[in-house]
């Protein structure tokens, strides 16, 4: 049976773009029986606020999206590291579920060219931001959830950071530790962290940091904590002593 061409979503209707989204559950390999929901999932407050809509777009959704992510990466670590300690999934979860890594997923699953984006996003590069990427795909997932329970969200994480989850060394040190032992390996110091700017409601504020050597910055990241920000700088500075060296 044919869907309907308009849906309602939590706080107002929205059109249903059926071949778009249709191709859409495709990759995500998972058939909405309310699509409303993926709708949301992929508009912008950005564009909510052009349409009129006071819902925020997709941050309720983006909300629960992180939390269930969280949960479900949480669960695999253990299933796939069975050696690691609390500290180590720790790491590990901040460093598979970054926002580097949640936009490069996004980007694979073809979400950039769905997003329903107000003016000025649009035309500020929207689509290729990594934390309007890595948002809607906590959206989506959060929109999964609330469709089809804990199982397809599930699915969807292990097929798409699987071979990361399995892959992941459990002894490994994270980012910033790495930075700090090969800096005063190197005679430099301690690096030393500091948040540039943060952004975004308070259930999804956005960080940014900055490592700096002595008086040069080494390195910048972005997160949604300080301590996530703070590992992306971390690892931009290690790439970038690496590549210095090679």
């Amino acid at each position: 049976m044919r869907r309907t061409s308009a849906c309602w979503a939590e706080g107002g209707s929205l059109p249903r773009r059926e071949t778009a989204l249709d191709a859409l559950e495709v990759a995500l390999g998972y058939r909405f029986a309310r699509p409303e929901l993926l709708e949301r999932a992929l508009t912008h407050s950005s564009r909510s606020y052009e349409d009129g809509d006071d819902s925020r777009g997709n941050e309720r959704l983006e909300f629960l999206g992180d939390a269930v992510l969280g949960l479900v990466v949480s669960e695999l670590l253990m299933e796939q590291q069975p050696a690691a300690d609390e500290g180590a999934l720790s790491r590990l979860r901040a460093d598979l579920v970054n926002a580097g890594a949640l936009a490069e997923r996004a980007l694979a699953l073809g979400l950039d060219a769905e997003l329903r984006l107000g003016r000025g996003e649009e035309q500020s590069g929207g689509r290729a931001k990594a934390r309007l990427l890595s948002g809607a795909l906590e959206a989506v997932l959060g929109a999964l959830y609330l469709d089809g329970g804990l199982p397809p969200v599930r699915a969807l994480v292990l097929r798409e950071f699987g071979a990361s989850l399995r892959a992941a060394p459990a002894g490994m040190a994270d980012a910033k530790t790495q930075l700090q032992e090969l800096l005063q390996a190197r005679g430099l110091g301690v690096p030393v962290y500091a948040t540039t700017a943060s952004r975004g409601p308070a259930h999804a504020r956005e960080f940014e940091v900055e490592v700096q050597t002595g008086d040069k910055v080494v390195g910048t990241g972005s997160g949604r904590t300080k301590r996530q920000a703070e590992q992306e700088a971390a690892r931009e500075a290690l790439a970038k002593i690496a590549s210095a060296a090679s």
